[in-house]
């Protein structure tokens, strides 16, 4: 969808999903998750911290 490529590809990789899949395996998409709380806040969880291995 013209988004810019964040990773430097290894050869092979054409399919937007892979390359997605690829920059997710990665660490380096900038995506965060915003949960609401029941008070009306809300705390941003980046997507980092949701892949990390315990």
């Amino acid at each position: 969808m013209g988004a810019p490529i964040l990773v430097k590809l290894p050869e092979g990789f054409k399919d937007p999903v892979e390359i997605a899949l690829y920059e997710l395996e990665k660490g380096v998409l900038p995506i965060t998750v915003r949960r609401k709380l029941p008070d009306g806040t809300y705390q941003d969880i980046p997507l980092k911290w949701l892949l990390e291995k315990s």
